[in-house]
């Protein structure tokens, strides 16, 4: 990993948090979507922003 300052850290932190909320607020919103193509579009996008938490938290511990 390259070296990062603690501003850099703090904002891969930040960035890590942000994720995390989406992936929360978009999997309840599939949960109560009645359609099932928007529950579709939910769960992708809560997948995609899990799949980019991962990336940033590999990328903290590396």
């Amino acid at each position: 990993m390259p070296n990062l300052n603690q501003v850099e850290l703090q904002n891969l932190r930040h960035l890590i948090d942000n994720q995390d909320t989406s992936y929360q607020k978009l999997t309840n919103y599939a949960d109560y979507a009645v359609d099932p193509q928007i529950k579709q579009i939910f769960n992708k996008a809560a997948q995609d922003t899990l799949n980019t938490k991962q990336k940033l938290v590999w990328f903290l511990n590396n």
